[in-house]
């Protein structure tokens, strides 16, 4: 046996004691810190080959394992930029060097350029749908940009497209009058059987322009025997410029210009449409054409219904903006329309607790972590961002407050083994006396 040896694995033992303490110490330090993951130390035995009755003390040495992937509490606040990822995922973050990195903590705030930054100083990353809907790259940060909600000033989108849908009702008769005179030769007196509903588009500037559709049924074709005398029909849809209508007469007719859009919409004896269902409005003001779809219509023996939903936007600020569980940001208008300005990608490894810790709270891949793969939340088993929240540290501050007094004990009974070989030196010393 060596009293030296003795005395070396005891430095050993304080050494690896004095490393569990300052994984604790990291913890309780940062119970309070947002997404940060717990760290601590385990502990493996150094032996050293020994003969006969000698007995040759070893030591330990130590490593440490992060919790990365145990979801620490999620708690709600009043920023809608405040984000959390309730599963697996990181966001994608940017330093001032420019280099990506992952993190859980999504304390995001508006920076003096409009970015969202977290407490780190640390960008969040998205998609832009300045290009239309984006697509995620999945083996890399390519495409990413910093996600900036500044939205000064007004916006306005024109309209170019829109969805009507409702009920034709299939009881309808067809319209006492001769083509000639049907709605869309703007010279009609519509019966009861002729139905009309408005819709609200929009200009290039903003401006809100009101269109009339008139539906009627135009004929009937009877089905041939021996199916049930139920028939097929064809319905007239006819647009007109709500601004040229009519002052003071009986109906809107006769408008001042021509019908905008005129189509027929054509349905089966089960009162499905086998049209097309897609009809143009060609506004000669606005200098605008929107593809109007129908194909939603039903012919059925109930009520007349029908809704119309035009996209675009008229000229408003924006009030707020809002982040679903999609990832996708939105800017909130004051007038209660919504429009997509970025989707926020998640990103994952193989092995999350093997990732590289860096300073800020955010990590990189590495060859024990794997590669990183990106995708969109809620999809191949990333999770879900809420908006509005925070994912709090995982410490568990009582079990780290047992670990300090273990620590403390231990690194004692090490220290005692040390001094009793120092003693057992000074008896060796003082034999030569």
């Amino acid at each position: 046996m060596s009293i030296f040896g003795s005395m070396k694995t005891a430095v050993s033992g304080m050494n690896a004691q004095a490393n569990r303490l300052s994984t604790v110490a990291d913890n309780i330090a940062n119970v309070n810190t947002t997404g940060y993951k717990a760290v601590s130390t385990s502990f493996s035995s150094l032996v050293l080959p020994s003969s006969g009755g000698n007995y040759n003390s070893g030591g330990v040495q130590t490593s440490v394992r992060q919790a990365v992937s145990d979801q620490g509490d999620i708690s709600y606040t009043t920023s809608s930029t405040d984000l959390a990822i309730s599963g697996d995922g990181f966001f994608i973050v940017q330093g001032p060097d420019g280099t990506p990195v992952l993190t859980r903590a999504g304390d995001f705030t508006k920076d003096d350029e409009g970015n969202l930054v977290n407490a780190a100083g640390f960008m969040l990353m998205g998609y832009s749908y300045d290009s239309g809907a984006p697509a995620v790259v999945v083996n890399g940060f390519d495409g990413l940009v910093p996600v900036n909600v500044n939205q000064d000033g007004l916006t306005a989108i024109a309209s170019t497209s829109g969805i009507f849908k409702g009920n034709l009702d299939s009881n309808a008769k067809i319209a006492p009058v001769a083509p000639a005179t049907a709605p869309s030769a703007n010279l009609a007196t519509t019966t009861t059987d002729t139905k009309k509903v408005s819709m609200v588009a929009y200009d290039r500037l903003g401006n809100k322009v009101m269109y009339d559709f008139y539906f009627t049924k135009s004929s009937v074709a009877a089905a041939p025997p021996p199916a049930p005398p139920l028939t097929a029909a064809t319905w007239e849809v006819a647009m007109f410029r709500n601004a040229d209508a009519a002052v003071g007469g009986a109906t809107s007719f006769p408008y001042s210009t021509a019908a905008v859009g005129t189509g027929a919409l054509t349905f089966d004896r089960d009162g499905k449409m086998t049209s097309p269902g897609t009809v143009n409005i060609a506004d000669p003001v606005t200098g605008q054409t929107i593809a109007m779809d129908f194909s939603a219509f039903t012919q059925l023996g109930a009520d007349f219904s029908g809704t119309g939903t035009p996209n675009g936007q008229a000229a408003t600020p924006v009030k707020d903006v809002t982040v679903d569980g999609d990832g996708i940001v939105y800017a909130k208008y004051e007038d209660g329309s919504t429009k997509p300005l970025y989707r926020i990608p998640l990103a994952n490894v193989a092995s999350p607790d093997k990732l590289t810790l860096m300073s800020g709270n955010v990590y990189s891949a590495n060859g024990q972590s794997g590669v990183t793969v990106t995708g969109f939340p809620q999809t191949n088993g990333l999770g879900t961002i809420k908006s509005g929240a925070l994912e709090g540290s995982n410490v568990d501050l009582a079990g780290e407050l047992t670990e300090m007094i273990e620590s403390q004990r231990s690194y004692t009974a090490n220290s005692k083994v040390f001094q009793t070989g120092s003693d057992i030196m000074d008896v060796l010393v003082n034999l030569k006396r």
